[in-house]
C-alpha cells in the first residue's frame, strides 16, 4: 500500500511538473482541463506500464477525431498514431510468428497473424487495459462503445503502440505489444481456433430452424480509403449481434463472432419460438 502512495506521489510530482515547465501552451491547456474532468493520470501509466516522457504524444493517441470539435483546432486526432501503430504491430506479431513456428507455411502464418490483429482482439486487449476509460470522445462516440462498436477501443490499442514507439523506441513498443497480446495464451487460443463465425452460426441456427442469419450495414464512417462500417445481424426481427471493420466481409465476421459469444455467455439454447416471440413484438 505504502508504494502505490509513493508511485501516485511520483506520478503526480511528474506530471505538475511536467505541465509547470511545459512551453508548449497548447498541450498545458488540455492537461489542466483533463485534470479538473478527473482524467486518471497514475492509472493510465498503470494501464501500459509505461512512464511517457513526451505527455503529447499520448494525449494525442487519446483524442478520437469527434474531440477535435471540444479542444483547441491545433491538436490532431490519433488516426496517424494509429497508421504508424498498425504498422509496428503488424511487425512485432509477424517476427514473433516467424520465431515461434519455424515449421509453419507462409499461408498458415499470414493467416495467424491476421487473427492476432484484427478488431475484434485488438478491441478486447483495449477493454482488458481499460483503455475506454481514458479515451478522449464525443458524446455520441462514447455511446457508440457502449452499444458494441469495436472500432474506436480497438483503433485506439493501436494509437498507443505508435506513441509507445515514438516516446521510448521500438523496445518499449515491443514489451507493451507481448505484455498485452502476445503472452496471453487466451488470445493465441482463440487465434488459433478457426474464425469463420459466419459459418458457425449460420450452422447453429440451422441446426435449430431458427432461419438464415441476415446482414446489414447500419452505419459507415472514415475517408474512403480508411472506411469503417458497423454491421447487424438479425434472425427475424430479433438483433443478434453487431461489429465493425474496415470491410463489409471483415464486419460481418465480427458481427457473427458477437452473436456467438452473447448465446455462449447466455449459456442457454435459443428456439423457433424465441424467435417467433421476439418477431411477434
Amino acid at each position: 500500500m505504502l508504494n502505490n502512495i509513493i508511485n501516485r506521489l511520483r506520478c503526480r510530482f511528474h506530471l505538475l511538473c511536467f505541465s509547470f515547465l511545459s512551453r508548449d501552451a497548447q498541450v498545458k491547456s488540455l492537461v489542466e482541463k483533463l485534470r479538473s474532468t478527473g482524467f486518471d493520470f497514475v492509472q493510465f501509466e498503470k494501464a501500459l506500464q509505461y512512464r511517457p516522457r513526451k505527455w503529447k504524444l499520448f494525449l494525442q493517441a487519446l483524442i478520437h477525431r469527434s474531440y477535435l470539435q471540444l479542444i483547441d483546432e491545433r491538436w490532431e486526432s490519433n488516426e496517424r498514431l494509429e497508421f504508424l501503430g498498425d504498422a509496428i504491430l503488424s511487425f512485432v506479431v509477424a517476427e514473433h510468428l516467424y520465431r515461434t513456428y519455424p515449421e509453419m507455411e507462409e499461408g498458415n502464418l499470414t493467416k495467424l497473424r491476421s487473427r492476432l490483429v484484427n478488431r475484434k482482439i485488438l478491441a478486447q486487449r483495449s477493454k482488458n487495459l481499460h483503455l475506454s476509460d481514458f479515451l478522449l470522445l464525443s458524446t455520441s462516440a462514447a455511446q457508440s462503445i457502449d452499444s458494441g462498436s469495436e472500432s474506436i477501443i480497438a483503433d485506439a490499442f493501436e494509437s498507443i503502440v505508435g506513441a509507445l514507439y515514438l516516446d521510448g523506441g521500438f523496445a518499449a513498443a515491443k514489451r507493451f505489444i507481448y505484455a498485452s497480446l502476445l503472452e496471453n495464451p487466451e488470445v493465441f487460443n482463440s487465434a488459433m481456433m478457426d474464425d469463420n463465425y459466419k459459418s458457425a452460426l449460420l450452422e447453429y441456427v440451422q441446426a435449430r430452424s431458427l432461419g438464415i442469419p441476415r446482414y446489414s450495414v447500419t452505419h459507415e464512417e472514415g475517408p474512403e480509403h480508411d472506411r469503417r462500417f458497423t454491421v447487424e445481424v438479425t434472425i427475424g426481427a430479433h438483433s443478434w449481434g453487431v461489429g465493425s471493420g474496415r470491410s463489409k466481409k471483415e464486419a460481418e465476421q465480427s458481427a457473427a463472432a458477437d452473436a456467438l459469444e452473447r448465446i455462449q455467455q447466455q449459456k442457454v439454447d435459443v428456439h423457433p419460438e424465441d424467435v417467433n416471440e421476439t418477431s411477434a413484438k
